[in-house]
C-alpha cells in the first residue's frame, strides 16, 4: 500500500523528498509528472498526493482539479518553489489539504503527510461502514466510528446483546451510554418488546414499579446507577420478564460503595465500557460529518463542506464533552454560528502532538495494552515510549481488555 504518491519532475528533488518519508517509515511510490501520475489516482486510494506546482505540460493545479472531480475527500498537499502569495492563495482556495513552499521544512511536510493521511484513512473506514450501514446492520448504524475502539464497542455490544443477565454500560458525560443500551435491547432476543428509559435519582417506589410493567417483556435501562435510592434496589429484576441495563458516568468500582452488594455484582457480570473520544480521533471526523448531516437535515438547509483542514483541527481537540459536545458543534456550524475558516490558533505543533497521541493510542489498542509490545511496533524505546505516553496522559493499563 502506497502512503505518498510524490508528483515531482526534478529528478533529484524527488528523490530527496522519497528518502526523507521514507525514513519516517512512510511508503512512496514516485512519479515525474501528471500523466505518469494520473493511473494511481482511484477513488478508492489509501494513500494521499504531494505534487509539485511548476511542472511541463499538466501542472500541479491542474491535478488538484482531477484529484477534486475524482474524489473531493483526497488530500492533495501542493509544493512550490515561487513562494508567492496568490498562488498560495489559489491553491488552498480549489482544496489543497496543505501549501509548502520549497525547499520546505522536513518536519512540516511529514507533519502534513501524517495528519493528511489520518484524515483518509478515516474517510475510507467511514466509507466501508457505511456499506454496513446501508446493509442493515444495527450496531454499525447506530454506533458510529472506524477507530479499533469502535470497532471493539460494536463487537462487544454484539456479544452481550447475546446473553440474558443485566449489563452496566459506564463512559463519561455525553459518550452515548443510552444509546448502546438501546443497541443491545434491539439485538437481543427481546428486541421486538418495550425499550423504557427512566433516570434512577428520580425514581420512586411507585415509579419504579410503573416502569417494571412497561418494560415487561423488554428492556428496562436506567441511567446515573449510581444514585439510585438505595431502599428501591433490591426490586431491580434479576431474571425473569425484564432485562436490566444500566449506565454510570462514574469510576465503576466506585459503585461498590453506592450500590448494594448483590445488585453491585450482577452488575459486575457484564460490563461495556465506552471509551471518550478524545481516546479515539480517527472517530471524530466521522460523527461531525454525521452530526452535520442530521443538523441541516432538521434546519432544512445544504450541508456544507468540511475541508480536510477543518478535520484535522477537529481531530486536534479533546472534546471533553464527548459526542454531545460535537454535536453540538456541528450544530452550530451547519448554522453558520461558528468560524467555518477554523482556529488559526490550533497550529502545526498541537496537531502534530493530536497525531502522536492517535498513533500511541492505536498501537496500545492494538496490542492490548502491552506496553514493551507497542513500543517494540513503533521502535522505539521503552523508555521514549513511557515518556511520550505521560506526555499525553495515556497509561497502558487503560487499553487492557477489562
Amino acid at each position: 500500500m502506497t502512503d505518498v504518491l510524490l508528483v515531482e519532475d526534478d529528478a533529484h528533488v524527488r528523490e530527496a523528498l522519497a528518502q526523507t518519508l521514507e525514513l519516517e517509515d512512510l511508503t512512496v511510490t514516485q512519479a515525474g509528472s501528471f500523466v505518469a501520475a494520473q493511473p494511481r489516482l482511484t477513488r478508492d486510494m489509501a494513500g494521499v498526493v504531494v505534487s509539485d506546482v511548476r511542472m511541463p505540460g499538466r501542472d500541479g493545479f491542474h491535478l488538484l482539479g482531477v484529484v477534486r472531480q475524482l474524489d473531493p475527500d483526497l488530500p492533495v498537499i501542493l509544493l512550490t518553489g515561487e513562494g508567492d502569495v496568490p498562488t498560495a492563495v489559489r491553491g488552498m482556495s480549489e482544496g489543497a489539504f496543505a501549501f509548502l513552499e520549497k525547499p520546505c521544512d522536513l518536519g512540516d511536510l511529514v507533519g502534513h503527510v501524517r495528519r493528511a493521511l489520518d484524515v483518509r484513512r478515516a474517510t475510507l473506514a467511514a466509507r466501508r461502514d457505511q456499506g454496513l450501514l446501508e446493509g442493515g446492520d444495527v450496531a454499525a448504524r447506530a454506533l458510529r466510528g472506524v477507530s479499533p475502539q469502535a470497532h471493539a464497542l460494536r463487537e462487544m455490544v454484539r456479544t452481550v446483546a447475546r446473553a440474558t443477565g443485566p449489563v452496566l454500560i459506564h463512559g463519561e458525560t455525553g459518550s452515548g451510554t443510552s444509546k448502546v443500551a438501546e443497541v443491545i435491547h434491539l439485538l437481543s432476543a427481546r428486541g421486538a418488546g418495550p425499550f423504557v428509559k427512566r433516570a434512577a435519582p428520580a425514581l420512586d417506589r411507585a415509579g419504579l414499579e410503573e416502569a417494571l410493567r412497561l418494560a415487561d417483556g423488554g428492556s428496562l435501562f436506567l441511567d446515573h446507577i449510581e444514585s439510585m435510592p438505595r431502599d428501591l434496589q433490591h426490586l431491580l429484576p434479576e431474571e425473569g420478564g425484564t432485562r436490566l441495563l444500566a449506565a454510570t458516568n462514574s469510576d465503576p468500582h466506585d459503585l461498590m460503595t453506592r450500590l448494594e452488594p448483590d445488585l453491585f455484582y450482577r452488575l459486575e457480570g457484564l460490563r461495556v465500557p465506552i471509551r471518550p473520544l478524545r481516546d479515539r480521533p480517527l472517530d471524530i471526523p466521522v460523527l461531525f460529518a454525521h452530526y452535520l448531516t442530521l443538523a441541516c437535515e432538521q434546519a432544512d438547509i445544504p450541508v456544507p463542506r468540511v475541508p480536510p483542514e477543518m478535520q484535522a483541527r477537529l481531530m486536534a481537540r479533546d472534546w471533553r464533552g464527548n459526542s454531545r459536545a460535537l454535536m453540538n458543534h456541528a450544530m452550530r456550524f451547519a448554522m453558520g454560528l461558528e468560524d467555518r475558516t477554523g482556529d488559526a490558533r490550533a497550529g502545526l505543533a498541537d496537531r502534530m502532538r493530536a497525531v502522536e497521541r492517535a498513533i500511541l493510542i492505536e498501537a496500545l489498542t492494538h496490542h492490548g495494552g502491552q506496553a514493551s509490545v507497542a513500543a517494540r511496533d513503533l521502535d522505539l524505546p521503552r523508555k521514549t515510549f513511557y515518556d511520550k505516553l505521560a506526555r499525553h496522559g495515556l497509561r497502558a493499563e487503560d487499553y487492557r481488555a477489562p
